[in-house]
């Protein structure tokens, strides 16, 4: 005869967060032990030696912290890059002054109606001057606006994400860039800084991909660490302080070379004269490869596939 199986005596699994009888510490002292009990218990908990670490804004702040926020300004923005599939980027920088053209031509005609109120008014001159200089800049906004969409429309398609239009975030040359590439329905990446005054990203960046660093060194770190490309269209210190950055890595081979095109010959000629610091002896003749000019979307999308060829490599 075979024996009966018997089932065991198995307890409920617990509730993962309720108690049918509290824990001791779970209420505070009673006033009835101890009438001082509950406003001492009160002052611990604003104490801010009693904010969890990791919420702990002013502890983060501390000069002693650094560390714990350099790794964090890392790890956030490199974690979501790989959540995405980010793979490669194409990182266009430029200035953020040169608009679209319709934007420069108002503000010139505006000037222009201002100065014809006050012709002898030297500021309102000096500004015209300038916005006339945009406003001969401004077709540059629509060739980055393109190369954007070039890019984003490579490899896969839109849907591909492992080759992404990468900018700093801002308005001007590095919105054209992004826009190109939401104007064809692609990811696209902004690298925006903490700064002491208020600053907005451009629209067209993908929202989940837009990221604010406390950090000059973190951010140029991301900048490179996935760059196939850096196009750098005119602009001021910030895409100075980029490109030769980018230049001297490439340089000294702390990096493995990557192309570099500046975009408008005519200013990047009279921005800084590279003939003559070959001449001067400060750099080699070689490192004056290390670039080259371009001026059409086109001419730089097929200049960068031309240099992978030319290494043997593939985008």
């Amino acid at each position: 005869m075979s024996k009966k199986h018997h089932r065991p005596e198995v307890p409920r699994p617990a509730h993962p967060a309720r108690r049918r009888e509290p824990l001791p510490w779970h209420r505070p002292k009673p006033r009835g032990e101890d009438p001082e009990a509950p406003s001492m218990v009160e002052r611990i908990l604003r104490s801010p030696s009693y904010i969890q670490a990791d919420q702990d804004i002013d502890f983060l702040n501390r000069d002693d912290t650094r560390g714990v926020r350099l790794q964090l300004d890392y790890s956030k923005a490199e974690l979501l890059l790989q959540q995405h599939g980010i793979e490669k980027t194409i990182v266009v920088f430029g200035s953020t002054r040169i608009v679209e053209p319709a934007t420069a031509e108002a503000k010139v005609n505006q000037l222009r109606e201002a100065l014809a109120a006050t012709p002898e008014d030297a500021e309102i001159q000096r500004r015209l001057f300038i916005a006339e200089r945009i406003l001969a800049k401004s077709h540059y906004y629509e060739v980055a606006r393109e190369f954007g969409r070039l890019v984003a429309e490579s490899g896969g398609g839109p849907k591909d994400s492992r080759l992404v239009v990468m900018t700093g975030g801002g308005p001007g040359m590095m919105e054209a860039a992004n826009r190109g590439a939401h104007d064809a329905g692609a990811k696209t990446i902004g690298l925006n800084i903490n700064l002491p005054h208020e600053q907005y990203p451009n629209p067209y960046i993908t929202p989940e991909l837009c990221f604010r660093f406390h950090y000059f060194a973190l951010r140029k770190m991301h900048f490179m660490l996935r760059a196939r490309a850096l196009v750098a269209f005119p602009g001021g210190f910030g895409t100075f302080d980029e490109l030769f950055e980018t230049l001297t890595l490439v340089q000294t081979r702390k990096i493995h070379p990557v192309p570099v095109v500046l975009v408008g010959e005519h200013y990047w000629r009279k921005a800084f004269d590279i003939d003559y610091l070959v001449e001067e002896g400060v750099i080699d003749l070689e490192d004056r490869e290390l670039f080259w000019y371009a001026e059409t979307a086109e001419d730089i999308w097929e200049g960068i596939q031309c240099w992978y060829e030319n290494n043997g490599e593939s985008l």
